[in-house]
């Protein structure tokens, strides 16, 4: 349960319903999702977050796909099931199927598992990216 009400379009301020309305022309949706609305309660950090969300998930070097991607991998390691499920939705519909699920989180799994040994050993590191 959210500590705080959702803010609802009808009665948002107008720089709130400026957000919603690129939200969901940005997004191609007809409702604004919870997370946003609940953000909402305190707009610079609206505004700030919507603008620094779409620019990390602007195609770039990476594929919007793939970004969605990692942004599961990381919701599910920091157990967010609100975000697990947003991101596993705008993954399907960039065409992440259930067999690309399975891999991601069995890639998510093996790899909270690894990290977790290597922390628990103190593990130096050993092995370097190479050099530009």
């Amino acid at each position: 349960m959210a500590t705080v009400d959702t803010v609802e379009y009808d009665r948002a301020s107008p720089e709130v319903k400026a957000v919603y309305d690129d939200i969901m022309a940005t997004r191609k949706i007809d409702r604004v999702p919870d997370f946003w609305r609940t953000v909402a309660n305190h707009p610079p950090t609206l505004a700030r977050l919507w603008e620094e969300l779409k620019a990390v998930m602007a195609p770039g070097r990476l594929d919007p796909l793939t970004k969605e991607m990692i942004a599961i991998a990381v919701s599910a390691t920091n157990s967010c099931a609100y975000c697990v499920n947003s991101h596993t939705a705008a993954a399907m519909k960039l065409g992440m199927d259930r067999e690309m699920l399975g891999e991601l989180m069995a890639v998510v799994g093996l790899f909270n598992k690894t990290n977790k040994l290597a922390d628990g050993y103190q593990i130096a590191p050993d092995v370097f990216p190479p050099k530009e």
